[in-house]
């Protein structure tokens, strides 16, 4: 997988990859008032064009299949808007992409924190197999966000 770096020009190609990939969010969640879905093409372009956001996709035959976003605040790497596309999922490009990405990031972040939904269940399988431990749940609509966080491992350190 080569990991390519996204900015506003790639706005609606990634907007068109994750309201794809949302859709079964939505549909587990029972509601289609999920941000990824509510988010325009002006409101991604901005957020790609932020100096803060990091956002990074991969592609096949020329065509973006997966791409995630992670916003620098301090020491932390917020982790969002992880997509594949639905005919691509289940393949790994989702996990490859995600360490890809954090491996990527600038040397100042030192936790990763990232949230789902409790029935967003391939996430929720995912998560922990990458290192993330669930630290919260909070009250969303009808069902609970579950929140996860990683400690960023570099390469070569000893972890207690």
């Amino acid at each position: 997988m080569t990991l390519l770096r996204l900015g506003p020009a790639d706005a609606g190609e990634m907007l068109t990859v994750q309201r794809a990939a949302y859709v079964t969010e939505a549909r587990a969640h029972d509601t289609f008032d999920l941000p990824p879905l509510l988010e325009t093409w002006e409101q991604a372009k901005e957020a790609l064009d932020d100096s803060a956001c990091f956002a990074w996709g991969t592609r096949e035959a020329g065509r973006l299949v997966a791409s995630v976003r992670i916003v620098v605040d301090g020491e932390a790497g917020l982790v969002g808007r992880l997509v594949v596309a639905p005919d691509r999922q289940g393949h790994g490009l989702g996990s490859s992409l995600l360490l890809a990405a954090e491996a990527a990031m600038p040397a100042a972040v030192t936790v990763f924190r990232l949230f789902t939904g409790e029935r967003s269940f391939g996430p929720l399988r995912m998560y922990p197999k990458l290192g993330y431990v669930e630290t919260r749940r909070t009250p969303e609509l009808h069902y609970q966000v579950v929140h996860f966080e990683k400690t960023r491992v570099r390469p070569g350190a000893t972890v207690r």
